[in-house]
């Protein structure tokens, strides 16, 4: 059925209140195992600052670029641009809307940063390395050779390797800007929650992963296919990911970073993946979808050609963004057969958000 969001306490909790335990259960089980284990909890930063600020802002700047044009539309009808910003503020974000949108960047918030910990965490609690039967593996797989030497070979070494360096380091804006549309764009709340619970289950599924086959990735465990490869932002990362690990490996108190290498599985590949088929399952215009299958295609290559991954890896990738995206859908009370098969029409702004909830 659909049911209209009522008081701003109740609309949150119908969409975040399992995802929102499920988050905090992680955190818990994060900050636990740093007591236990006595390690340091950190809260890391990306390029842009730390999440607890990057994210936060992202959604502020979606808001703002949702509030602005409509509010310029109507000033002349609402007494200038002031009364009318605030009257679009009043109307689109009061109550649901907002308090939905402050859960999904909780919930998401929570399952990243303690992703990021309990990553850190990994080579001081699990003794040994896959990287020998993953490596195994993909010669299997590739006839005896190494999969990134075959793409090298058949995408060449030069514009190539710039162009899926860009395809790779796109992945660190994607993700909070794509989390930030959803919650704040999207007539639908709960559309936006599925896909806001869906990357924060592939954080948490994907730490479950790193435990049960730790490994670096091919780059780490044997630079020899890589060597060819130009300078890319892409070997900058590599590095600076490496130096990170002596770092925290040396004394994990006396360093702000966190060890940030893992490999199985390709949590680049899930949440990508998991963004392509939300946009299937939710009939997004066809343009999006298809940009979306071909990015996922493009990161697939990605991470197979520098290094970061093994084919396992990225088929593994592929399995826990389906299953995260399955396991949001509960959470959150939808599924595919609730969206329609067409993107609805923007409703008008005085009227309320709604809430689908399966029955």
């Amino acid at each position: 059925m659909t049911i209209e969001a009522g008081p701003a306490r109740s609309a949150w909790r119908s969409l975040f209140g399992v995802p929102l335990l499920v988050a905090a259960a992680f955190t818990v089980l994060m900050l636990v195992t740093a007591v236990v284990a006595d390690l340091p909890v950190r809260d890391p930063e990306g390029f842009l600052g730390p999440s607890y600020v990057r994210l936060p802002l992202m959604v502020l700047l979606m808001i703002a670029a949702d509030v602005f044009p409509r509010a310029f539309a109507r000033r002349r009808n609402l007494g200038g641009f002031g009364a009318a910003t605030s009257s679009v503020l009043r109307t689109r974000w009061a109550g649901p809307r907002l308090a939905v949108a402050v859960a999904g960047l909780g919930t998401f918030y929570l399952a990243y940063m303690s992703y990021r910990n309990l990553k850190s965490f990994l080579p001081f609690l699990r003794d040994g390395l896959t990287d020998p039967l993953l490596e195994d593996t993909d010669k299997w797989l590739a006839g005896g050779a190494y999969p990134a030497d075959v793409l090298q070979g058949l995408l060449g070494t030069g514009f190539m390797a710039e162009v899926l360096a860009g395809v790779y380091m796109l992945f660190m804006m994607f993700v909070p800007v794509s989390l930030a549309a959803a919650l704040v764009w999207s007539n639908d709340l709960q559309r936006g929650a599925w896909y806001a619970t869906a990357l924060s289950f592939n954080w948490i599924l994907g730490t479950a992963s790193y435990y049960a086959l730790p490994a670096l990735g091919p780059v780490y465990a044997d630079i020899t296919p890589f060597y060819d490869l130009p300078e890319t932002p892409v070997s900058a990362l590599q590095d600076t990911l490496y130096a990170e690990r002596v770092e925290v490996l040396a004394n994990p108190f006396a360093t702000d970073n966190v060890h940030g290498i893992a490999a199985f599985a390709s949590l680049h590949v899930s949440i990508i993946f998991t963004a392509a088929l939300m946009a299937h399952l939710t009939r997004l215009p066809k343009m999006a979808r298809w940009l979306m299958w071909i990015y996922t295609a493009l990161t697939m290559l990605a991470t197979i050609y520098f290094g970061w991954h093994y084919v396992l890896d990225v088929i593994a990738g592929f399995a826990l963004g389906a299953v995260s995206v399955w396991l949001a859908a509960k959470a959150v009370g939808t599924g595919r057969k609730h969206f329609p098969a067409r993107t609805p029409q923007a409703e008008p702004d005085v009227e309320p958000d709604r809430v689908t909830t399966g029955a």
